[in-house]
């Protein structure tokens, strides 16, 4: 399986909708927040250093996820908006998402933060090198 990792830019990809009906029935609302965030014009990944990404296989869209500056912290960065199909988790999806985010963030910053909304997502920020550290609205932190 080859998975495909695509900057999102400009505008949201049409196969959103899929992922946020996806979202939906699983009790997510942060793909509902991205869309409208991003259609008010108020998160659009701009600023220097945030990064919005696209995981394809194929033709579909696997994944998406994205980097914000951390508001909490001075030169940090902060994992958001993070989603796989629940039909491509445990393929390395998110883990290419992840990395490819990392990799961008270390030319902009030395932390990244993420905000692990249950145990699965947990574990899945820990297998990447994610630490636990419960302060300032985030769950887990990485020092690049």
């Amino acid at each position: 399986m080859t998975i495909n990792i695509y900057v999102i830019r400009n505008r949201l990809p049409q196969e959103i909708a899929s992922l946020e009906s996806e979202a939906r029935r699983e009790g997510y609302r942060h793909i509902t927040r991205l869309i409208q965030e991003w259609s008010a014009g108020e998160t659009r990944f701009e600023y220097e250093g945030e990064r919005l990404l696209g995981a394809y296989v194929g033709e579909a869209l696997a994944g998406v996820g994205g980097m914000t500056l951390e508001p909490a912290a001075v030169e940090a960065l902060r994992m958001r908006r993070f989603y796989v199909h629940p039909a491509m988790r445990g393929r390395g999806v998110g883990r290419s998402l992840a990395l490819t985010l990392l990799d961008h963030a270390r030319s902009f910053c030395s932390l990244v933060t993420v905000y692990a909304g249950n145990g699965g997502a947990a574990k899945f920020w820990e297998s990447v090198g994610f630490q636990p550290c419960g302060r300032d609205g985030h769950t887990y932190v990485l020092e690049l």
